[in-house]
């Protein structure tokens, strides 16, 4: 059976008054226009959708002062990265639900200053860890990195490196690191 077209209905006078038929764009009933602009059957609204309207986005100056904020979103996965914690690890040392953590990581979720203690005291850092922007935190680590002699020594020899060859020097401190030793043929 082939489909009946129904033409678009146009106001219709009926007993002595105007009254509007519609179609409903959900479940295609036609109908008078309801008080309410309520489809009887379906229940949805019988007015036309009206364009969604874009939010112009308005984009501070990445040099302004109050752009940066307190990035504490970066620092704990920063810190957490490199405690090599996964981020239910982290919530189990915090007595916290993971999601928690994953909020916080993501900016939609600004812990309380207990919670930023307990995040300091999880991640092993001064609670201002978390609390500075992360150039000054690699600078400050950096800083307490290279009080090592033996580690001040090798940073003069690494910087002439090739990235293959960082790549390969660090694989090869994290395994000594880790205990194990690679055995030469």
């Amino acid at each position: 059976m082939a489909p009946i077209a129904v033409p678009t209905p146009q106001p219709q006078v009926v007993a002595g008054t105007e009254r509007e038929v519609l179609r409903c764009e959900h479940c295609k009933l036609v109908q008078f226009r309801t008080g309410n602009d309520i489809c009887r059957k379906c229940k949805k609204s019988l007015l036309p959708e009206l364009p969604k309207v874009q939010p112009i986005a308005i984009v501070a100056e990445p040099d302004a002062p109050h752009a940066e904020g307190i990035q504490v979103a970066s620092a704990v996965r920063d810190l957490r990265h490199v405690r090599n914690l996964s981020q239910r690890q982290l919530a189990t040392r915090m007595n916290v639900p993971r999601t928690y953590i994953s909020k916080i990581e993501n900016g939609k979720a600004m812990p309380t200053l207990s919670s930023l203690d307990r995040l300091a005291r999880a991640l092993q850092v001064d609670i201002s860890a978390l609390l500075r922007d992360a150039p000054t935190r690699h600078k400050d680590e950096t800083a307490v990195l290279m009080t090592d002699p033996f580690l001040a020594e090798i940073a003069k020899y690494t910087a002439h490196l090739t990235a293959t060859q960082k790549s390969i020097f660090i694989n090869h401190v994290r395994e000594l690191a880790q205990g194990r030793t690679r055995k030469l043929a």
